[in-house]
């Protein structure tokens, strides 16, 4: 008797997602890749871009066991948080939705420090703008570095350099003080804090949470630092990636990066840019895209400082976003920003 043809393997996660989105067409997959981020829509486009003679037996396949998972789920509220991190996993992989479950699970019971990443930035800094320096230096090192940034920005312009020199001293801080800090916190607020780490702090933080801000507090900070310690504000611009710096980054990383910018912001972001920098850019696309950039430049005319300051951020944002995520690799003044 002939052996039983083997069954094919049971498709991987990602290329579940990839069958699901290609079988639901052009539009509605459109929908769903806008609510993705870029390292999840590259991972699920190169999957699609992969898939080839899949059968209809997977597709149904594929197809029922979403309806099954969706049906499995008989009564709101049953079995949330499994439900939750299911579809999170799901839809965004282990790697990125980590994080994002932690966010929203613990989160909704979140106290203390933990409580203030949830809160508008304009709250937390109205809760810490009178407290200690020292304070205000371990819980803006505590919140992610654009909050930080911030909420660093809304406070009084004669704390800011003496926060972030403090914030680039910090070298870690013990358990029981950053405890105690929360206790502190929670008696603002009210909460109780489920702390995880006591390593915050330190140049690249506080590099970090410069670099998310504008370019004119940039200055004034780093020049408030430098008449107390000229060696640390050299350290911290040593480890800053600025708008100029990209005229060093490999062609690769360009090429990658310049798929994550819309050609307007683009345009703007280069308008006064180091000639380096828009050479850079220029030689890293197509001839045809660089010549109708070149011409949108010249159509748009003269523009806002504050605009073109706001794009070039948008464009380092996403420079920075990429290297956390191992995509490309930027560097500051020559070290790894990464």
């Amino acid at each position: 008797m002939a052996e039983a043809q083997a069954k094919p393997a049971s498709p991987s996660g990602l290329e579940r997602a990839a069958i699901l989105l290609m079988s639901l067409g052009e539009s509605e997959a459109a929908e769903v890749l806008k609510h993705m981020g870029a390292k999840d829509v590259q991972k699920v486009g190169a999957a699609m871009a992969t898939l080839s003679n899949v059968s209809r037996e997977r597709v149904n396949e594929v197809i029922d066991r979403f309806v099954e998972e969706l049906d499995s789920q008989t009564s709101l509220g049953v079995g949330a948080d499994d439900y939750v991190r299911r579809v999170l996993v799901n839809a965004l992989g282990p790697d990125k939705a980590t994080g994002l479950i932690d966010r929203i699970l613990l989160g909704r019971n979140s106290k203390g420090l933990e409580a203030l990443k949830w809160m508008e930035t304009r709250a937390v800094a109205d809760i810490v703008r009178n407290e200690h320096p020292q304070i205000v230096a371990i819980v803006l090192s505590y919140l992610d570095p654009d909050q930080a940034a911030d909420v660093l920005a809304q406070l009084p312009e004669r704390m800011k350099g003496d926060v972030l020199m403090r914030i680039a001293r910090l070298d870690g801080i013990q358990p029981a003080a950053l405890r105690e800090l929360d206790e502190i916190m929670e008696k603002q607020f009210s909460g109780g804090g489920n702390l995880k780490s006591s390593s915050v702090g330190g140049i690249k933080v506080a590099a970090t949470i410069l670099n998310l801000m504008d370019s004119s507090q940039e200055q004034a900070i780093l020049a408030k630092i430098g008449e107390i310690d000229q060696d640390l504000s050299q350290k911290i611009q040593d480890l800053m990636f600025v708008f100029d710096d990209l005229a060093d980054v490999d062609d690769r990383s360009i090429q990658t990066l310049l798929r994550e910018i819309a050609t307007e912001t683009l345009g703007l972001a280069l308008k006064g840019a180091d000639p380096r920098v828009k050479d850079k850019i220029l030689r890293n696309m197509s001839k045809r895209a660089a010549e109708m950039l070149v011409e949108d430049m010249e159509a748009r005319g003269p523009a806002k400082l504050s605009d073109v300051e706001a794009a070039q951020k948008e464009i380092l944002a996403a420079a920075r976003r990429l290297a956390d995520a191992g995509t490309i690799v930027i560097g500051g003044k020559g070290e790894e920003f990464v």
